[in-house]
């Protein structure tokens, strides 16, 4: 009897050591990780404040093939949430706390275990750098309880040292994802409509098709500017003009321009001058996307004039309409231009 006595208050010592242990562990913890993204802040900012988009990037979605999740009406914005369900990977839930666009998200994160219910802060955090690129940074930090140390204290490794491969690979995943998004894009033939048409001011130049981007880049700006110091009204958005287009040669004589009210007399000096686009009969072809889209969409477009035993004015010169501003919509796949082909 002795003996199971000593055997007894030895294993009361051991659990009363191992309790002292555990509650002087610091159960503050804190796992956080940074990756610059080629895309905009207002893009990444959109899709993680979305929980829809989080099955499409989210690192768990490797680890567990039993995964449920649910969603209630709000799933983005402050007050949205959603929630999991996985026999393997446990119960959970996911809330936005504060939403400051482009810059930063704040989320609580519930975790339903075996040892009750662990909740944690999440913080992301946008930050724009050179050219379209973000600085994604995304933590968790929070405060493990009693039976929370006690089961990490018997593991080979921290819950930081577990989730930060998780946190790696999901801004990798976020970072294929909206690549992906950013290349969407859609063609629609709008069909015959009419051009209203007007003045416009413009600068025209000859060039090969491959350099045409780069000297829109100089053009435009150009237009732009005269207009500004010369106090003239922009009655539309800035559009190119094909005088010329030849395929075969690679070579086109294109005016960039931007619709003005009246007619403008310019210095004989002067590269910009002021012209007239009469009104007109034309097949509107509507690309939203990337720019790099433009040949499908003009393909498109002269497809459906065939088809439909129509026959283009050869006297009239085709252009196209850009209707978003990518220095305000930096996300290609919002780029809406519209194709105008004057038709006899």
């Amino acid at each position: 009897m002795k003996i199971i006595k000593y055997l007894f208050f030895l294993l009361l010592l051991v659990i009363i050591g191992g309790a002292v242990y555990i509650a002087t562990i610091d159960g503050e913890y804190q796992v956080e990780e940074s990756r610059v993204i080629d895309a905009p802040d207002e893009l990444l900012f959109d899709t993680i404040n979305e929980y829809k988009t989080w099955e499409k990037w989210g690192p768990w979605m490797d680890e567990s093939d039993d995964l449920i999740m649910e969603y209630p009406k709000k799933t983005s914005g402050e007050g949205a949430s959603y929630s999991w369900k996985s026999e393997t990977q446990g119960d959970g839930k996911m809330e936005t706390k504060k939403a400051s666009p482009f810059t930063s998200i704040d989320q609580n994160i519930t975790f339903v275990t075996p040892m009750g219910e662990s909740k944690s802060d999440v913080y992301w955090k946008f930050e724009k750098i050179e050219g379209n690129k973000t600085k994604v940074t995304w933590g968790m930090k929070g405060t493990q309880s009693f039976m929370e140390k006690a089961f990490w204290a018997t593991q080979d490794s921290t819950v930081s040292q577990m989730l930060r491969p998780m946190y790696q690979r999901g801004l990798e995943k976020l970072d294929t994802y909206t690549k992906e998004k950013m290349k969407e894009y859609s063609v629609n033939v709008d069909g015959i409509t009419e051009h209203e048409g007007g003045f416009y001011m413009y600068t025209a130049t000859t060039s090969s098709i491959a350099a045409m981007a780069e000297k829109m880049a100089q053009m435009l700006p150009a237009v732009s500017t005269y207009m500004k110091q010369n106090n003239l009204p922009q009655t539309g958005m800035p559009f190119t003009l094909y005088n010329e287009f030849n395929p075969e040669q690679g070579t086109t004589i294109f005016s960039s321009a931007i619709p003005t009210r009246e007619k403008v007399v310019t210095p004989k000096e002067s590269v910009i001058l002021c012209d007239f686009l009469p009104k007109q009969k034309v097949v509107k072809t509507t690309l939203k996307g990337d720019y790099a889209n433009l040949k499908e969409a003009w393909e498109t477009g002269y497809k459906y004039i065939a088809d439909n035993g129509l026959e283009p004015d050869a006297k009239s010169p085709a252009f196209e309409v850009y209707k978003t501003d990518p220095g305000i919509q930096p996300n290609p796949a919002e780029w809406i231009t519209e194709i105008y082909v004057p038709i006899k």
